[in-house]
């Protein structure tokens, strides 16, 4: 995961991504518990499918800290997946990769607070 997170900081977009004190209030307000109950059900439910058919663009850039996490960690859609994390689009994820892309949106949640 080191490798990635470096790739990511080199990346002037991904880079660009970072909470905002009201993310980091809301965080501590719910518990990272389940903020991480959110990043598994936006993962399963907008990502996880073989076929979106709004990929790309299923992610909002606000609203939410994995909403953020997921931009910053090139979690957010199945073509960035592909291109940062090498899991193929026209598939649906599997359980194991479902919780390989939650455990990198926790940890850049946490590397925030």
């Amino acid at each position: 995961m080191q490798d990635l997170f470096k790739r990511l900081q080199k990346s002037a977009f991904r880079s660009k991504f970072k909470l905002k004190q009201p993310d980091i209030e809301y965080i501590r307000q719910k518990g990272l518990e389940t903020i991480e109950a959110h990043a598994k059900d936006f993962i399963k439910k907008r990502i996880s499918p073989a076929f979106i058919a709004n990929d790309g663009k299923q992610t909002p850039m606000r609203g939410h800290p994995v909403f953020i996490a997921q931009h910053a960690t090139a979690t957010c859609c199945r073509g960035c997946i592909e291109k940062w994390h090498h899991i193929s689009k026209g598939r649906e994820l599997t359980d194991a990769e479902q919780e390989h892309l939650t455990t990198i949106i926790m940890e850049w949640i946490k590397r925030q607070l």
